[in-house]
C-alpha cells in the first residue's frame, strides 16, 4: 500500500488562529473529496483544536491532533523562543519529520523562529551550505519560483549556484509537466554586467545548462520577472527581498487605484457592470493569497512558511503547496539536480 502525504501543521501560529487554519483545513478537505492519499496532523492544543474542528463539522480519519501545551509568539526573538520551544506546536511540527511521522511542516508563526528552528532541528543538506527561501510569482505564462527572498543577506557565486539547481528542483515537482528555465537577476542582460560573483555564477550555469536538468537563460532584469520565459529566478536574499516588497506594494497600489478610479463618480460604477468579468479575473491573477507560502531549501526536510496575516484562503494554497511539493518528490528532485552538480564539478 502506497504511503501517504502526510503533512504537519503548526495549528496554532499565526494571525487569528487557529480559527483561520482550520477553516483553511476545511476548504482543502472539500476541494480533495475524492482523494486519499494524504494525512494531516494538527499539532496545538487538543481542546481548542477539537472545538474548532467541531464548528466546521470536519469529521475526516485522515486527521489526527497532536497537543501541545505551548505556542511561540510573534513578538519573541528566535534565541529566547528556542530556550522554550520544545513543547510548543511549532518546534513539535518540525520534529515530525525527524521522527519518521510527517513528510512536510506548514506553520504561520513568526518567520525568525521558524527559520532558527528548522535549521537547527532538521540540519542542512550535504553541499548545501545555505538554506534558501523560494516563494511563488504570478507570471504572464503562469508562475514562476523566485529565491532568496531573504533569508541570506550576502552570497557568494556556490550559494547561487545551489539556489539554481534547489530553485529548479522545486519548479519540477511543483510543474512536474513544464521545463525549468532559470535565470540570474541583474542589472542588465549583457555578460559583461553585474558583480564580479554574478559572472563566475552565469559562467557555470552555463556549463550546468541541460534538458534534463534546467535551461540556463542568462541575465534577466527586474521588469522581466513576470513576462514568464524566465520561471526560476535566482538572486541574493537582500535583493530577492526588495524586489518581493516592491511587488507587492505595486501590485497593492494598481488594485486600490484601479477600486478608487471605478468608484469616483456615477459613470465610472456603470462601467463595472460591462466589464465585471474582466476585472474579476484580474482580481483573481493578482490576489496574493494565491501564492501564498514560501519554502525552506537545503534542509534535510522540506518546510513552508505562511504569511502569517493572510487570512483562510491564503491559509488553504499554503496547505496545498504543501501537498504538491510533496506529491512531486522535492527531496529527491532537489538530492538529483545537487548530484547533477557534483559530478559537473568532479568533471572540472
Amino acid at each position: 500500500m502506497k504511503k501517504k502525504i502526510t503533512i504537519a501543521i503548526d495549528a496554532m501560529g499565526g494571525e487569528n488562529s487557529p480559527k483561520k487554519n482550520i477553516e483553511g483545513l476545511n476548504i482543502f478537505l472539500k476541494k480533495n473529496l475524492n482523494n486519499n492519499d494524504f494525512f494531516i496532523k494538527l499539532f496545538g492544543n487538543e481542546t481548542i483544536l477539537k472545538k474548532h474542528l467541531l464548528d466546521f463539522n470536519i469529521k475526516s480519519e485522515n486527521i489526527e491532533i497532536v497537543h501541545t501545551d505551548s505556542v511561540i509568539s510573534d513578538e519573541e526573538s528566535p534565541l529566547t523562543a528556542i530556550k522554550n520551544s520544545k513543547n510548543t506546536s511549532m518546534w513539535n511540527s518540525i520534529k515530525s519529520q525527524v521522527d519518521g511521522e510527517s513528510d512536510i511542516s506548514l506553520s504561520a508563526g513568526n518567520t525568525g523562529v521558524l527559520f532558527v528552528i528548522s535549521k537547527m532541528i532538521l540540519k542542512m543538506m550535504n553541499d548545501v551550505s545555505r538554506p534558501a527561501l523560494a516563494g511563488l510569482w504570478p507570471s504572464k505564462k503562469g508562475m514562476s519560483v523566485v529565491l532568496d527572498l531573504g533569508a541570506n543577506i550576502e552570497c557568494d557565486e556556490k550559494n547561487l549556484i545551489d539556489f539554481s539547481e534547489m530553485g529548479a528542483a522545486l519548479f519540477k515537482s511543483i510543474f512536474p509537466k513544464q521545463k525549468p528555465h532559470v535565470a540570474l537577476l541583474n542589472i542588465g542582460s549583457e555578460e559583461i554586467k553585474g558583480t564580479e560573483i554574478l559572472k563566475k555564477t552565469y559562467s557555470k550555469l552555463k556549463e550546468l545548462n541541460s534538458e534534463d536538468n534546467f535551461i540556463f537563460n542568462g541575465y534577466i532584469e527586474g521588469d522581466q520577472i513576470m513576462n514568464g520565459d524566465s520561471n526560476v529566478i535566482v538572486t541574493d536574499g537582500f535583493t530577492g527581498n526588495i524586489a518581493l516588497k516592491t511587488a507587492e506594494g505595486t501590485a497593492k497600489f494598481v488594485v486600490d487605484s484601479l477600486k478608487r478610479s471605478l468608484t469616483e463618480n456615477l459613470f465610472s460604477r456603470l462601467s463595472i457592470l460591462f466589464s465585471y468579468f474582466p476585472l474579476k479575473k484580474f482580481k483573481l491573477k493578482l490576489d496574493p493569497r494565491k501564492y501564498n507560502g514560501a519554502i525552506f531549501l537545503g534542509l534535510n526536510g522540506p518546510v513552508v512558511k505562511s504569511h502569517g496575516g493572510t487570512d483562510a484562503v491564503g491559509f488553504y494554497h499554503s496547505i496545498d503547496l504543501c501537498y504538491r511539493i510533496i506529491k512531486g518528490n522535492l527531496m529527491e528532485e532537489i538530492k538529483t539536480n545537487l548530484s547533477h552538480l557534483n559530478v559537473g564539478e568532479k568533471t572540472n
